[in-house]
C-alpha cells in the first residue's frame, strides 16, 4: 500500500479535484429522494400546478447537474489514474534495466513481466476506483443514514442496527483477501514463463509436433491460477449474498414498520418513498465499499509486489579509490583468481533456490594488453560467457578481482565501463526496426560510420541487396533475416562506436568459413587500437589471436599462443585435430 500512498501523494491536487467533484455530485444525488418527499408530502396537497412545475424543474436542475459533475469526475479520475500507472510502469521499467545479474535471477522475466502489466494493471483500477467509489460508497452510505435519521429516527435505527455487522463481514473478508491475491500474481507468474518458453520456442516446438505436450503444460498453470484466482474470489465473494440478504430483510422491516406508521399518521407518505430510495442508497453504498475491499485487496498485493521491485536496493555498489585494489601485473585487462558461483547475489536467484551451485569459474587468472587479443574456447557450460559477464559487470565476482584501464571494474559507474564495450552476446536481439537504427540503437553515429560497422561485419553484401538498404525493416527478433545476416548485423551494432573492447561471443556460428575468416579479417585491420576478446567454438576462430583461453568446468586447463597450446594443451590439440580434420 505504500506504493498507493506515494502515487496519490504526488498528484495530490489533481486527486484531491476529482474527490471533490465527485462529492458535490454525490451530495446533489443525496438531495433528490428530499426534494421528490417534499413535492409528494408538502406541494402537491396545495394543489397549485405552478409549485409543482417550479420544484420539479429544481429536481431536474439537481439530476442534471448531478450527472454532469459525476461525468467530469470519472473523466478527472479515469485521466489521474493512468498518469499514476504511467509512472509506475515507467519507473518499474527503469528499475529493471538496472537490476543486477543475480537481483534479475532473482526476480525471473516472467514475474518481472507480470508485474509490469496485470499488477499495473490493479493499481490502475484502485486508484481509479479511490477517486470516484471510495468517494461516493462512504457518503451515499453515511450521508444516505444521516439524512434518513433526520427524517424518521426510529425506522433509520433498522439500519444503524445492522450496519456493524455489514462492516465487520467486509473487514474480516478483506483481510484475508490480500494474501489470497498475491498467490494469485505469483500463479500468474509461471503461466507467463511458460506462454513466453513456448511464443520463443515455437518452431522447436512445431518440429518436434509437441503442441499437444505444452498445451497440457500450460494448461496445468493455468488451471492451477484459476483455481487459486477462484479460490480468492471465492473468499471476497462472500460479503455480497450476506449483505444482499441483510438488505433485503432491512428493507422489509422498513416497509412493514412504516406502514404501521402511515396508516396511524405519525409519517406522511411521502417519507416513505424517500426513505426507500435512501434505503437503496445506502445499499447501493454498503455495496460499493465490498467492491471498494474487494479492489484494495487485489491492488495492495499488486503494489506490494510493483514496491519491492522499486525499493530494491542495489546490491553492486561503486568502490572508492581506497576500497579499489590494484592489479598486481601488468594487463589493460586482468583477471586475478577470479572465482564465481550463480545465485550467490542478493536474495539468492529464483532459479537457484534450494540447489547446492558448482562454481561457474574457480581461480580464473590471466591478462591482455591494451589492443590485444584473447580468443576463448571451451565446451558448452564450461564458463566462457561468465567471464564476459564478470568483465561488463552485469554479476560481481564472488573471489578475486577483475581490472580494466588498472581499475576495479567494481570502482567504475556502470554505464562509464559499459560504454568502453562494443559487445555481441549468444542469442543477441535484433529489434523490430530499421537496420541503421538497430545498428545505431539510439546512439549520435554518423551514416559513414554506420556504413563502415556494416562493411567490416560483412553485411553490405546482403544489406545492399535489400530494395530499402539500411531502410528495411526487421521483424520482431529479426525473424525476416536468417542466421548469418543477424549476426552480421550484430558485429557492426559493436563495431559501429569504435569501442575500446570488443567482445564477441559465438557471433560467428551461423557464418560459413569464409566469410567467418573475412570478417576476422577486417576487424583485425581496421580495429587494430580494440582490445579484442572472442568466444568461439570453432578453432579456426580463435587461432589466430595473440593468446586463447582454454576452458573446462569453469577452471582454465591452457592459456598461451596456437603453438604454444598445440604442444602443451592436450584438450586443445584434441579440439584442433576434430576440427581442422588432422588425426596424424
Amino acid at each position: 500500500m505504500k506504493l498507493l500512498k506515494r502515487q496519490l501523494w504526488i498528484y495530490r491536487s489533481a486527486v484531491a479535484a476529482a474527490i471533490l467533484i465527485k462529492l458535490f455530485a454525490t451530495m446533489f444525488e443525496l438531495l433528490l429522494p428530499y426534494i421528490l418527499e417534499h413535492i409528494i408530502d408538502d406541494v402537491v396537497p396545495q394543489g397549485q400546478m405552478r409549485a409543482v412545475i417550479g420544484w420539479g424543474a429544481l429536481m431536474f436542475l439537481a439530476a442534471f447537474v448531478c450527472r454532469t459533475l459525476n461525468v467530469l469526475a470519472n473523466r478527472t479520475a479515469v485521466n489521474n489514474a493512468h498518469r499514476i500507472s504511467f509512472d509506475v510502469r515507467q519507473a518499474l521499467f527503469a528499475k529493471t534495466a538496472n537490476l543486477s545479474g543475480s537481483q534479475f535471477d532473482t526476480y525471473t522475466l516472467p514475474s518481472l513481466i507480470s508485474r509490469m502489466t496485470s499488477d499495473s494493471y490493479n493499481v490502475q483500477s484502485a486508484v481509479q476506483q479511490f477517486q470516484t467509489l471510495f468517494v461516493r460508497a462512504p457518503i451515499m452510505l453515511f450521508g444516505g443514514l444521516l439524512v434518513a435519521l433526520t427524517m424518521d429516527w426510529q425506522l433509520a435505527m433498522i439500519l444503524v442496527v445492522m450496519l456493524p455487522f455489514l462492516m465487520g463481514v467486509i473487514l474480516l473478508v478483506s483481510s484475508r483477501g490480500i494474501p489470497l491475491f498475491a498467490r494469485v500474481q505469483e500463479r500468474l507468474d509461471a503461466v507467463v514463463r511458460i506462454m513466453r518458453e513456448n511464443i520463443t520456442g515455437i518452431r522447436v516446438v512445431k518440429a518436434l509436433c509437441k503442441e499437444d505436450y505444452e498445451q497440457e503444460h500450460f494448461a496445468a498453470a493455468n488451471q492451477a491460477m484459476t483455481r487459486q484466482d477462484i479460490a480468492a474470489s471465492t473468499v471476497m465473494a462472500i460479503p455480497g449474498p450476506f449483505m444482499q440478504l441483510c438488505l433485503n430483510v432491512g428493507l422489509t422491516l422498513v416497509v412493514l414498520f412504516g406502514a404501521g406508521r402511515v396508516n396511524s399518521g405519525e409519517i406522511k407518505p411521502g417519507v416513505i418513498l424517500a426513505f426507500l430510495t435512501y434505503f437503496n442508497m445506502i445499499a447501493m453504498g454498503v455495496m460499493g465499499l465490498n467492491r471498494i475491499f474487494m479492489t484494495l485487496s487485489r491492488a495492495s498485493a499488486s503494489a506490494d509486489r510493483i514496491d519491492a521491485v522499486l525499493q530494491t536496493q542495489t546490491d553492486q555498489t561503486v568502490l572508492s579509490g581506497t576500497e579499489a585494489a590494484r592489479p598486481s601485473g601488468e594487463g589493460f585487462i586482468r583477471f586475478e583468481d577470479v572465482g564465481f558461483r550463480y545465485g550467490e547475489g542478493e536474495g539468492g536467484g529464483a532459479g537457484f533456490a534450494g540447489e547446492k551451485r558448482e562454481k561457474a569459474l574457480d581461480r580464473i587468472s590471466f591478462s591482455i594488453p591494451r589492443g590485444g587479443s584473447l580468443g576463448i574456447i571451451g565446451p558448452t557450460g564450461c564458463g566462457k560467457t561468465t567471464i564476459i559477464n564478470l568483465l561488463m559487470r552485469f554479476y560481481d565476482a564472488s573471489e578475486g578481482h577483475v581490472f580494466v584501464d588498472g581499475r576495479d571494474v567494481r570502482s567504475y559507474d556502470k554505464d562509464t565501463l559499459r560504454r568502453r564495450f562494443g559487445a555481441v552476446f549468444q542469442n543477441d536481439m535484433i529489434f523490430r526496426d530499421s537496420l541503421r537504427e538497430n545498428i545505431a540503437f539510439g546512439r549520435e553515429l554518423s551514416d559513414e560510420a554506420v556504413r563502415a560497422a556494416v562493411e567490416d561485419a560483412m553485411a553490405a553484401e546482403f544489406v545492399d541487396a535489400l530494395d530499402e538498404g539500411l531502410d528495411y525493416r526487421a521483424a520482431i527478433k529479426g525473424a525476416n533475416l536468417s542466421g548469418g545476416q543477424k549476426q552480421r548485423l550484430l558485429v557492426a551494432r559493436a563495431l559501429a562506436a569504435d569501442p575500446e573492447i570488443l567482445v564477441l561471443d559465438d557471433s560467428s556460428s551461423a557464418l560459413d568459413y569464409k566469410t567467418d575468416a573475412l570478417m576476422r579479417r577486417a576487424i583485425l585491420a581496421r580495429h587494430p587500437d580494440a582490445t579484442l576478446i572472442m568466444i568461439a567454438q570453432r578453432v579456426s576462430s580463435v587461432m589466430g589471436m595473440d593468446q586463447i583461453l582454454v576452458m573446462d568446468n569453469g577452471r582454465c586447463i591452457g592459456l598461451g599462443s596456437h603453438e604454444e597450446l598445440l604442444k602443451s594443451c592436450e584438450a586443445y590439440r584434441e579440439i584442433y585435430k576434430i576440427q581442422m580434420g588432422d588425426m596424424a
